[in-house]
C-alpha cells in the first residue's frame, strides 16, 4: 500500500474509533475514565496528523509525529490494562481525572473529553475489553507508521 493511502486509512480508522467511543458512551452508556479520554486524545492526534500527512508533500515528518502519538496511546492503553489487572492501584480519587476535566477541551466538548468513569471497570466489546482494543489499534498504527518511516528513509 502506498504511504499516502496508508496514512488516509489510519486517519479514517482513528476517526471511526472515536465514533465507536462516542457510541459506547452516549448510546450504550459506558462512562469514559481518565485513561479512556487520554486514548481519545491520542487517537485524534494520530488521525489528524495522518490526515495532514496525506495532504502534504512529504510523509516523513507527519508519520513521525503520528508514530509518537500512537506510542503515547499505546502507553496509555497499557497503563489502563495494568490498572484493570491491579484494581487496588487505581482506587480512590484519580488526579488525572481532575487534570483532564480542567482542560479547555473538556469544557468546550464535554461529550467527547469529559472523564467520569472508573479505570478499573473496563467493559467488554466483541470479546475484548475496550483498553485491549485500544492497545491493539495503537500497536497496528505504530507498526504501519514505522513501516512508512522506514520506506520513506530508503527512498
Amino acid at each position: 500500500m502506498k504511504p499516502r493511502t496508508l496514512l488516509l486509512s489510519i486517519a479514517l480508522a482513528c476517526f471511526g474509533l472515536i465514533g465507536v467511543a462516542l457510541y459506547l458512551q452516549h448510546v450504550v452508556n459506558l462512562a469514559p475514565c481518565p485513561r479512556c479520554v487520554i486514548q481519545r486524545y491520542a487517537f485524534l492526534a494520530v488521525g489528524v496528523v495522518a490526515l495532514i500527512g496525506y495532504f502534504t508533500h512529504s510523509v516523513k515528518i507527519p508519520s513521525a509525529i503520528a508514530l509518537l502519538a500512537a506510542l503515547g496511546g499505546l502507553f496509555a492503553a497499557g497503563q489502563h490494562l495494568y490498572i484493570i489487572a491491579h484494581p487496588a492501584f487505581g482506587c480512590g480519587i484519580d488526579p488525572v481525572e481532575n487534570f483532564l476535566n480542567q482542560l479547555p477541551t473538556a469544557h468546550w466538548m464535554p461529550f467527547l473529553f469529559e472523564s467520569y468513569g472508573a479505570c478499573e471497570h473496563a467493559d467488554e466489546f466483541l470479546g475484548m475489553s475496550i483498553p485491549q482494543w485500544s492497545f491493539l489499534w495503537f500497536g497496528l498504527f505504530s507498526v504501519a507508521l514505522g513501516r512508512i518511516l522506514l520506506r520513506s528513509r530508503k527512498a
